[in-house]
């Protein structure tokens, strides 16, 4: 069986788990309709729409 010959030092372990988790922001794109942040392939929340169609209607 493969056995470690020397022990993983802490510095070293969390060198190479510090990268694994980390998350990033949603990226976001101008809807094309109002102009308004929405993230990509998703519906607009400020105007309702999606794909150039109304999808939902929004009150104001």
């Amino acid at each position: 069986m493969a056995v470690p010959k020397r022990r993983v030092s802490k510095a070293r372990r969390d060198k190479r788990r510090s990268n694994v988790w980390k998350m990033n922001a949603p990226e976001l794109a101008k809807c094309p309709n109002c102009g308004e942040y929405k993230r990509a392939h998703r519906l607009c929340t400020a105007c309702g729409f999606y794909n150039g169609k109304q999808v939902v209607k929004v009150e104001d």
